[in-house]
C-alpha cells in the first residue's frame, strides 16, 4: 500500500505522543515509509470519534492508527497506537475490529502480534480475542537499562 505523504504524517504525530520513549517501541519516519511501499504492509488510521480518517482531515487530527503486514494465511500486527487523550473512548476497539475485517478480506485466517509484558494495551488484545502463543524473554530492552520479555499474541479468525 503505497501512502499519501499527509498519511505518514498522520502516523507520525500519532506514534510522537503515543509510544513512550523509555521503551523504544516507536518506529522512524523512514523505517514506516520503507515498510508501506514494500506492499504487503497496510495501514489504517482513525479520527476522533474512531472512525476511518477521512483523507482531507487536517494532520493534526488522527487520534490512531495501525500498520499491518500481510502473509499468506496471516496479518501481523506491527505497531498500533492511540494518542493519550483519545485512549478509553473505544478508538483502539474501533481500529482492531477494522483491523480483523480487513485482514479477513485479505485472506488471513489468523492475526498475530508482539507487545512487551506490561503493556497497557494486553487487555485490549485480550478482549478482541488475542491468545498468548510464545514468550520471548528479555527481548525488549529500556532507555534505563532493564530488558523486558515480548509476548506473541494469536487470534484464529472464525469464518
Amino acid at each position: 500500500m503505497t501512502p499519501e505523504a499527509d498519511d505518514i504524517d498522520r502516523i507520525m504525530a500519532v506514534m510522537d505522543c503515543a509510544f513512550d520513549p523509555e521503551f523504544g517501541e516507536a518506529w522512524t519516519r523512514r523505517q514506516v515509509e520503507d515498510a508501506l511501499i514494500l506492499g504487503q504492509c497496510h495501514y489504517l488510521l482513525a479520527g476522533p470519534d474512531g472512525e476511518p480518517l477521512a483523507a482531507e482531515a487536517p494532520v493534526g487530527t488522527a487520534a490512531g492508527f495501525a500498520l499491518s503486514r500481510s502473509n499468506p494465511d496471516e496479518e501481523e500486527l506491527l505497531l498500533f497506537g492511540v494518542v493519550p487523550q483519545s485512549r478509553r473512548r473505544g478508538i483502539g476497539d474501533r481500529l482492531l475490529s477494522r483491523f480483523a475485517s480487513e485482514a479477513r478480506e485479505r485472506g488471513a485466517n489468523r492475526l498475530l502480534l508482539e507487545m512487551r509484558r506490561g503493556n497497557a494495551a494486553e487487555s485490549l488484545y485480550r478482549r478482541h480475542g488475542f491468545v498468548p502463543m510464545g514468550v520471548r524473554s528479555n527481548y525488549y530492552r529500556t532507555l534505563s537499562g532493564p530488558r523486558l520479555d515480548a509476548i506473541t499474541f494469536v487470534r484464529i479468525l472464525g469464518d
